[in-house]
């Protein structure tokens, strides 16, 4: 087994060109009696070992998506999505293929275990055992990452607005210029992604490009959209300060809010908040339909993550 992967958990990046075998998992936790988080150990039967839950990458999937459904598959327990908690890269025994594993923090949030084919035994470990009881030094990488911030965080999800042509060619107003059929895909494909971080809540600019992207996440969750004209690009030139204030305002421990924006809100708007509270920012070209996710503990931002080739289907098969 090759020696893990040990770069900054900071983005994801496009796997395509290391590696021909994708997988997904997490840092599955609860919090334990003690107020220390207790993480989840599956003994997979097959190969005899204990290791994170994770899987193979279904066709059309994407890495956000997998790492919630084998979470799943594997432990009975339902979950929700936090920071990126970085990669692992390693060749496969008896072939001639490279996996890459990516890798979130999640958080319990209901159900039960149950032994299946693939898993046997489900165990708790806490901060004190569970390096010694993990039988990869790639899993012992990423638990360090998990555990070098605190475990229990608030999620904000900054949406930028899917495609919506150029504004040089649409004729009405620029407020009123819709997503294009490539945007209309992306607001769809964003659901799922969107909603393994346990989206609930849902804010937009007004422009109509911001309402069209989220408005799929909005009828799948059956919730109403909440405009702000302060996340548009005119409301927060024009107020700054107070776009901020509402930006930090609508962290919610109890609940994960979605603030559809624009381009000249967003990368502003994350630059100002990580220079706050002391955050290095990833490299990230914010593209149309892309992703940040914040983490946020206590009102502090400790962790913004950037998916964009993240939250595109793959046609790569497993």
């Amino acid at each position: 087994m090759s020696r893990p992967d040990t770069a900054p958990a900071a983005r994801y990046t496009d796997p395509r060109v290391t590696a021909n075998i994708l997988a997904a998992g997490a840092v599955l936790w609860r919090p334990g009696p003690d107020g220390e988080p207790e993480m989840a150990l599956v003994h997979r039967p097959k190969y005899d070992d204990w290791s994170l839950p994770k899987g193979k990458l279904d066709p059309g999937e994407t890495p956000v998506v997998a790492a919630a459904r084998e979470v799943t598959e594997e432990t009975g327990l339902n979950s929700r999505l936090g920071r990126y908690l970085g990669h692992v890269t390693y060749p496969v025994t008896g072939h001639r293929k490279l996996k890459r594993v990516d890798y979130w923090a999640a958080r319990v949030l209901d159900g039960e275990f149950e032994p299946n084919p693939e898993v046997d035994v489900l165990d708790w470990q806490t901060p004190h055992g569970v390096m010694d009881a993990v039988s990869y030094p790639m899993d012992r990488t990423i638990l360090r990452n998990f555990l070098r911030l605190p475990a229990e965080t608030s999620t904000l999800l900054l949406v930028r607005h899917g495609k919506a042509g150029r504004k040089d060619r649409f004729a009405g107003d620029d407020d009123e210029r819709p997503l294009e059929k490539a945007g209309r895909a992306q607001a769809r494909e964003l659901v799922p992604n969107l909603l393994a971080f346990g989206a609930a809540e849902i804010v937009s600019a007004p422009p109509a490009r911001c309402v069209q992207t989220v408005t799929p996440l909005a009828e799948q969750l059956g919730a109403e959209i909440e405009l702000e004209p302060l996340f548009s690009e005119s409301g927060y030139a024009a107020a700054p300060d107070t776009a901020r204030k509402r930006a930090r305002e609508l962290v919610d421990e109890h609940s994960v809010r979605v603030i559809c924006s624009q381009g000249k809100v967003i990368p502003d708007l994350v630059e100002w908040w990580a220079a706050m509270d002391g955050v290095t920012l990833p490299p990230a070209r914010n593209r149309k339909g892309s992703v940040w996710v914040l983490s946020l503990h206590r009102g502090r931002l400790v962790a913004a993550d950037h998916l964009d080739k993240a939250l595109a289907p793959t046609d790569i098969r497993p």
